[in-house]
């Protein structure tokens, strides 16, 4: 017989399941939060998070108000959230203040004895705090905010291995709305790009004032129509905005003539589209709306610029080819003039199958496109 005596190491098989259960929450939460980058979305999802990790009845999330250091309900759970939301604790006012400032949890078994709760959300809510776990969420040590959650269910109240599961799912927080803050700054960084780029087609042709934004606005309701994502939205708009950027390189000779262009000055014009991917190609967030700036030019019946026929042209470019033809179509040109509303729809419907992709003449004129197009276009 072995005489070594095993030592006893094995949890409850209750207390197993529930920590087994816990971990497996943590992670699929972790991930949840990570697989976006909407930091709206992320705060959202956090405060359920925390709800479903330690059972309690409601859950908040507040953060620093950096311009007066004080915390603002952001999110919450289990509370009338309009009333929690108009609630901002002074820096250092309530429990969360203090968590805030001392960058430390805590777990309080009765709250309404202890002088630091701010009662003035409960008496707003209309809810009653009897026992509190909070903690601070922090990144690179300093402080964005904090997490509390209200009301344990089924216990006297709240554990240290509740604050464990909290303080790791703060930490996953915090990650995931700094990740979604550069995220943020990335995207504007690269709207500035494009509105620049945008504004310095507008100025060098005045007549085209305007059309960017008119074709934007048309192909992001064609969009809508045909229920794209919110990220194929994005791209079709800045596809839309640039799609003649590469009219940068046209000289003014030929972009500001007042009158028809010659055939060979026509070709030249025909160059801006593969002048568009030229500029575009080396701005790498932008590689993705090339294939709308390059192929906008396409016909339906492969009669168009590449030779690209049906569904070999690209979905977007399509979409802009239709918008970019009907605005032009609608606004005075030195070149061209205004057919008016009635007369452009029926030359498209007539070049449906031609000219444009049926189904896309068919979402435009069937979404709100048309209607904003004939109340004009900011």
């Amino acid at each position: 017989m072995n005489s070594v005596q095993t030592l006893k190491t094995s949890l409850p098989a209750e207390e197993n399941e529930a920590k087994t259960s816990q971990l497996e929450t943590m992670i699929k939460l972790s991930a949840l939060m990570n697989s976006t980058l909407e930091e709206a979305v992320i705060r959202e999802r956090a405060i359920n998070a925390a709800s479903s990790l330690v059972n309690c009845e409601a859950c908040s999330l507040l953060l620093i108000n950096n311009n007066t250091g004080g915390l603002y309900f952001d999110v919450a759970t289990g509370q009338s959230n309009t009333e929690i939301k108009n609630i901002e604790l002074k820096k250092g006012e309530g429990i969360a203040g203090w968590v805030a400032e001392n960058k430390t949890a805590i777990i309080i078994k009765d709250a309404q004895n202890d002088p630091r709760l701010y009662k003035k959300a409960d008496k707003q809510s209309g809810f009653t705090t009897e026992n509190m776990l909070c903690i601070p969420v922090t990144h690179k040590q300093q402080t964005i905010g904090v997490l509390q959650a209200i009301n344990k269910i089924g216990s006297n109240g709240f554990t240290k291995d509740d604050a464990r599961l909290l303080y790791a799912l703060a930490n996953q927080i915090a990650v995931a709305l700094e990740n979604a803050r550069l995220y943020g700054d990335l995207k504007e960084s690269l709207y500035s790009v494009v509105h620049v780029l945008a504004s310095t087609i507008e100025k060098r042709d005045p007549y085209s004032a305007g059309h960017s934004r008119r074709v934007a606005r048309y192909a992001v309701e064609i969009g809508r129509y045909l229920k794209f994502k919110k990220e194929d939205l994005v791209n079709l708009k800045l596809g839309a905005i640039l799609h003649d950027v590469g009219m940068i390189a046209i000289p003014d000779s030929i972009l500001q003539k007042q009158s028809r262009l010659l055939d060979s000055e026509k070709e030249q014009v025909m160059k801006h589209v593969s002048m568009g991917e030229d500029i575009l190609k080396d701005i790498r967030p932008l590689k993705s709306i090339i294939p709308i700036v390059k192929y906008h030019h396409e016909y339906f019946d492969g009669s168009g610029y590449y030779g690209l026929a049906g569904d070999e042209i690209p979905l977007m470019a399509k979409i802009v080819a239709v918008a970019d033809a009907f605005d032009s179509m609608t606004n005075e040109r030195p070149y061209s003039r205004c057919k008016g509303f009635d007369a452009a729809r029926m030359y498209m419907i007539k070049q449906a199958g031609k000219q444009f992709d049926p189904d896309i003449i068919n979402a435009f004129f069937k979404s709100r496109a048309y209607r904003h197009g004939k109340r004009g276009v900011k």
